[in-house]
Formats: C-alpha cells, sequence, structure tokens
C-alpha cells in the first residue's frame, strides 16, 4: 500500500516537475519562425480583402452623404419656417453666415467634441436637437417682437439650426478623415482639401435640390409643410442614431403634438383660435403654399378680413359693412386699403377713343383678395386674373367677394406673357392692364424688368391703359429706378401714391417712407395724349361703395422732384432702369425695405396673430 502510493506520489511530482518548466522560445532566425509569420501575413492579407475595404469605404461615404442631405434639407427648411414671423427676406438676411460659422465650428472641434461626450458619438445629438427645434421655436417667436426682423432670425437660428449644422459637421469631419484616398494620383494637398471642400460643394448642391423641391411641393401634404417637415426631418436622425438620449425627446413630441400651433392640424388650429379669441381675432383658414404660409384672418371686434401670406398682407375686406342694409346688395366687397380702388381709376383716363366697358378686355396680374378684379366684372369688363399661387386664388373666391365669372390663370405671369406676345396670329390684346404684385416688404424684380414691362406694352391695345401698383420705401433708390424703366416703355405717364407725403420734418430726420403709389400710364405719346387726365366718376363707378367714393380718384400726386428725378444734373445719384441681367441694383436694398415693412406690419395687425400664425 505504501509503497503503491510511494510510487503514484513519485510519478505526480515527476509529472508537476514537468509541467511547471518554463516553455522554449523559438528562435526568430529560424525557418520554423519565418515560415509562421508568412502565414500569419498571408492571413491578415486574406481578411483585408477589396470586399472589406470597399465596405468600409462606402459606409464612411453614405453616412456622410445620409448627414449632408438632411443638413440641406434642414437648411431650407430652418429659413423657412422663420418666414411667417419675420418675413423671407429678414430670414434669409444671416442665413448662410449662420451655416458658414456652424460648420467651421464643427469641422475644426470634432476631435475635442468626441472625447468631451460621454457618449460613443455626437451623432446621438441630432435626433434629440432635430425634435426639440418645433419647440424652442415655438417658443422664441413669442419673443420676436422684443427680438425684432433685425435680431429675431439669428437669435432663432443660433438656439436651433446651429446647434443641428455644427454637431453635423463634427460627425462628417469625422467620417471623412477616414477615408482612404491614397490610391488616387493626386497631389497630398489634393488629397487633404478634398474631403471637406466635398462636403461642401455637396452640401450646397442638396441645398439647391432641396429648396426648388420644396418651393414646388410645398404644402401637398404633412410633410411638405413647415412643421411638418421639421418632425419628418427628425425621424432619419433618430432611426440613424438611436440612443437612451431620445427619452429626453418626450416633452418636446408632447407638446409639438398637443400645443404647438403652428402645425398644419384641424386640432392645432382650434388650439391657435383658442388663443387668438382673447384677443378679438380668429383664423378661418390657413394653408402652406407656393408662395409662403397663407392664411384668412379676420378682426372680431373691428369687423375686417385679411389675406396674410407669411409677414405680410395681400389685401382686405370690412364684413361688418357687408351686413348693413344700405350695402347687403353690393356686388363687390368693401377694400380696406384705398389703393385697390385707385387702380380701378384705368376706367376713369380720358383716352382719344373712349371704349365701352362691355366692349373692354382686362389683364390683371396678382390676384390679392380679388378686389380689383371683382370691381371691373361689376362693370361688364371681360376681365382676366394671371396669380401664380392656387391658395391665394382660392381663398379669394371661398372668404371673399371674388365672382365666379372672374376668369382665372394659375401660372407665372412673365411665362403667361411671354406665350400670349408671342402668338402672331390671332394675338390677344387688352384695353386695360392691372399690375398689381408684391411680396414680403421688396417688389417680385421679374415683373418690374425692362423686359417684362415691354411685354405688357405689346399686350395693351394702342389707346389702351396701364396702372401699376408698386409699394415701397421712398426714402430708398428703388421707387425711382422702378419708375424710370416704367417711363422707358409707357411715355405718358402720372404717378400718385396712397397717403399724402410726410411733412419735411420726417424727411429730415430720414425716416421711412413707405407708401402704395399708383403709376398710370399709356402707349400713347405726348403728342397723341400731353398728359393723363381722368373723367368725373358716376354714381354707377363708385358702386355703392364708401371706399370707392374716398379713393377712386387719385389725389396725392408724386412729382419729379418728390422722386429726385427733377434735380440738375450732378446733383442727382442716376441708378439706371432695371433689366433682367442688372437686378442687383434693386436686391441689394430689399433687406433695408422688408425690415421697414416688417415694422409696419406689427402695427397693422398685433404680434399675437404674427407670432402664432
Amino acid at each position: 500500500m505504501s509503497q503503491r502510493s510511494s510510487k503514484k506520489g513519485a510519478g505526480g511530482a515527476s509529472r508537476k516537475h514537468q509541467t511547471s518548466a518554463p516553455p522554449k522560445t523559438p528562435d526568430p532566425n529560424s525557418p520554423e519562425s519565418f515560415e509562421q509569420e508568412l502565414k500569419d501575413l498571408a492571413a491578415k492579407a486574406k481578411e483585408d480583402t477589396w470586399a472589406k475595404h470597399f465596405t468600409a469605404q462606402f459606409t464612411l461615404y453614405f453616412n456622410s452623404i445620409f448627414l449632408l442631405s438632411l443638413a440641406a434639407a434642414y437648411s431650407v427648411v430652418s429659413q423657412s419656417a422663420l418666414s411667417p414671423v419675420y418675413g423671407s427676406i429678414p430670414s434669409a438676411r444671416w442665413h448662410n453666415y449662420v451655416t458658414m460659422a456652424a460648420c467651421f465650428v464643427g469641422w475644426s472641434s470634432n476631435v475635442p467634441l468626441y472625447r468631451a461626450l460621454p457618449f460613443n458619438s455626437p451623432s446621438h445629438l441630432l435626433p434629440v436637437i432635430a425634435l426639440w427645434i418645433p419647440t424652442v421655436q415655438f417658443f422664441l417667436f413669442k419673443l420676436s417682437g422684443t427680438f425684432t426682423a433685425w435680431y429675431g432670425p439669428t437669435i432663432t437660428e443660433g438656439l436651433t439650426y446651429f446647434p443641428l449644422m455644427t454637431i453635423t459637421a463634427a460627425c462628417v469631419a469625422t467620417y471623412t478623415e477616414q477615408i482612404d484616398l491614397s490610391r488616387l494620383p493626386l497631389p497630398k494637398f489634393i488629397k487633404d482639401a478634398t474631403p471637406g471642400l466635398g462636403s461642401l460643394a455637396f452640401f450646397l448642391f442638396a441645398e439647391s435640390m432641396f429648396r426648388k423641391m420644396l418651393s414646388i411641393q410645398v404644402g401637398e401634404s404633412f410633410v411638405k409643410t413647415r412643421m411638418g417637415a421639421e418632425i419628418g426631418l427628425a425621424l432619419p436622425y433618430a432611426f440613424a442614431a438611436p440612443s437612451k438620449l431620445l427619452l429626453w425627446t418626450v416633452p418636446a413630441l408632447v407638446h409639438t403634438a398637443l400645443w404647438n400651433t403652428h402645425v398644419q392640424t384641424p386640432m392645432a388650429l382650434a388650439s391657435l383660435n383658442s388663443t387668438l379669441a382673447a384677443n378679438q381675432w380668429a383664423i378661418l383658414d390657413r394653408k402652406e403654399s407656393l408662395t409662403g404660409y397663407i392664411s384668412v384672418v379676420e378682426s372680431l371686434e373691428q369687423g375686417f378680413r385679411v389675406l396674410r401670406c407669411d409677414h405680410s398682407l395681400l389685401g382686405g375686406e370690412w364684413v361688418k359693412i357687408q351686413a348693413m342694409s344700405q350695402f347687403k346688395d353690393n356686388v363687390v366687397g368693401e377694400t380696406i386699403y384705398g389703393v385697390f380702388a385707385m387702380l380701378e381709376a384705368v376706367r376713369l383716363v380720358k383716352v382719344p377713343e373712349p371704349i365701352r366697358d362691355g366692349e373692354a378686355k382686362a389683364l390683371v396680374i396678382g390676384m390679392g383678395v380679388g378686389t380689383t378684379p371683382a370691381a371691373l366684372v361689376a362693370h361688364g369688363i371681360d376681365t382676366t386674373v394671371v396669380e401664380i399661387d392656387p391658395v391665394v386664388s382660392e381663398f379669394a373666391a371661398k372668404y371673399f367677394k371674388l365672382p365666379k365669372t372672374v376668369k382665372t390663370v394659375i401660372e407665372d405671369a412673365v411665362t403667361y406673357t411671354d406665350t400670349l406676345s408671342s402668338t402672331d396670329e390671332g394675338k390677344e390684346t387688352f384695353d386695360y392692364i392691372i399690375h398689381d404684385v408684391f411680396t414680403g416688404g421688396a417688389e417680385p424684380i421679374p415683373l418690374f424688368t425692362l423686359e417684362f414691362l415691354q411685354t405688357l406694352e405689346a399686350l395693351l391695345k394702342p389707346g389702351g391703359v396701364i396702372a401699376i401698383n408698386y409699394a415701397g420705401d421712398f426714402s430708398l433708390p428703388p421707387p425711382t429706378v422702378i419708375i424710370r424703366t416704367i417711363r422707358t416703355v409707357f411715355p405718358t405717364c402720372r404717378i400718385f401714391r396712397e397717403h399724402e407725403k410726410p411733412s419735411p420734418s420726417s424727411e429730415k430726420t430720414k425716416e421711412a417712407d413707405f407708401d402704395n403709389i399708383v403709376i398710370f400710364c399709356t402707349k400713347l405719346t405726348p403728342d397723341l395724349l400731353p398728359q393723363i387726365e381722368f373723367r368725373n366718376p358716376t354714381e354707377r363707378d363708385y358702386l355703392n361703395s364708401p371706399a370707392r367714393r374716398g379713393f377712386l380718384v387719385p389725389k396725392h400726386e408724386v412729382f419729379d422732384a418728390d422722386l429726385g428725378l427733377a434735380a440738375p444734373e450732378g446733383k442727382k445719384e442716376d441708378w439706371g432702369i432695371l433689366t433682367a441681367n442688372d437686378t442687383d441694383k434693386l436686391a441689394r436694398w430689399h433687406e433695408e425695405s422688408a425690415l421697414g415693412h416688417w415694422a409696419i406690419m406689427r402695427v397693422v395687425l398685433p404680434p399675437v396673430v404674427w407670432e402664432n400664425w
């Protein structure tokens, strides 16, 4: 027993001694080691195949393009979301600078940003920011009166769009740094610059494409509205970078769904009207369309109704007058703006060969609420209206007194008139042309160029009359440029303001002088018609309308001296005329004019209407 145990113990000890002996270190110079090294390299090379390299590179490209595409779309949507509160021109004023600053900060700080965050990738922040943006905008818009149009858009985008773009740029920078360009036969400095320049080029291209696409399809569905697009863009961020951080977006989602009045849903409209009712206002209808956010706003206290487009008004009518017995049978609405009644004075201009209303034809460019077209139809004139925005036409017919007999063409005025004027056989011409277009504190430049006015001249009969409504700041050069251009085409004109000229003291302080003017012109040369004169109106001309009785006959004439056109040579600034290839001379003044118009609109309607949409 003891011997067996002894042998067993000896054997165990021997095996233990053999196991614990240190292994031999192979000689790195031996043939065996060299052969093993070759096998390891072969295995590694086999794993590092072209397919694996392509997959890795494709993923980097895809992630970069995906984020840049979302950022480009958000660039357009962010700017669009500001327009109802600040107008399109102030909203665009600093937008590109905010974009560039965000890209610079994100691209240059991507590494420190990755190190500073307590989670794997900054991309997890993107859906959180995107889903909070509608809520943050909602509360910032309520401060727009304090921020003003000068600073409001920049402050709002600085707290919403800027962080989204910064994180996007940081993520794209990290992805592109891993892109392998070593196989391209290019100098090193080009390879180093390609990721950044390529990302910028793609972003600008995608932004332009989204801008065109949204301008054509806006409002067709919920995701093509301003808030719908913001929510729709947040979802791809959430699917691409899901994380527990999304729990922090629940309050924002609840607010957007239940209390954000900017969302285009029946529940949001009801909530909006509940807010406005306390201030004696109501929104009868609203839609988003080609030219902006369109809504019908009614003052419950004062009894008038207006058609709104973004942060401007296209026209309005007194509703309470229609309920009065002496006006209830009127076939036209009672305009709240005298300028629209003044446009009807085209019928009063004395011409060598007067034409009866029943035989006359009129072309109206710009629908508004249909005040002028309705009056022309009431006088028996065959009237065609060209309007680019279908929602404007729809609301004019539904909520204002636009007669069904008005022929409406939904088309761009430049395209439509070009088509009419280029038809040699049976070309349609008009006895009256009303040019009445305006948007957001600035003129739509293509509709005031020499080329467009020449097209209108070709459509006007030899003894016809054209009335052009222009709204602008007369302390700035654009009105003078526009009037010079009009006179180049139409030799005989007279100009009238809607309101009386400001006092000389106001002129010395160089305060804004924003007003509507109407330029009445004919094709007749001064030797055939030395000056525009108006016949005395009859009761029939007034259409039983107090507004027409007060404003139909133009009163406040504008002379050359008022525009600086009569100043001696060398003492006046000659801005020339407006042509299609030289539109920058007016565009540069748009910002100042639009900012002044924004302040006026905040007096016409209270901030609560503009801020809550």
